[in-house]
């Protein structure tokens, strides 16, 4: 086998090699989350806050134990929906982060 043959069929068989890393790193999109979903799925009512309970009007224990009740209800409302809206942004953050992760090529998948 002349030595020009031997080059030509060495570079046949090179160039797919080389070509098979390269090929498979530039075909892979990246996977990116879409920017600020996760707040949207908050209800917009929640922006204006909890309003606290009206003053009472006379000044009777009575009427002041009913106030106390009533801003402590008031409260309670205000820190449930901070814990629904940390977990709710939590969760969907999760989602998330496993999507791009099950989409995720890993180096072994490409070759």
């Amino acid at each position: 086998m002349s030595s020009n043959r031997r080059r030509a069929l060495m570079r046949l068989w090179i160039l797919p090699c080389l070509a098979l890393p390269v090929a498979a790193c530039v075909g892979t999109p990246p996977i990116v989350a879409s920017p600020s979903a996760c707040s949207s799925l908050l209800p917009p009512e929640w922006q204006a806050g909890v309003e606290g309970a009206p003053l009472p009007a006379g000044e009777t224990i009575g009427e002041w134990i009913s106030y106390a009740d009533a801003q402590t209800g008031q409260l309670d409302k205000a820190n449930d929906r901070y814990v629904a809206a940390t977990g709710i942004i939590s969760r969907c953050e999760e989602r998330d982060r496993q999507a791009i992760e099950r989409n995720r090529r890993r180096w072994w998948q490409i070759l």
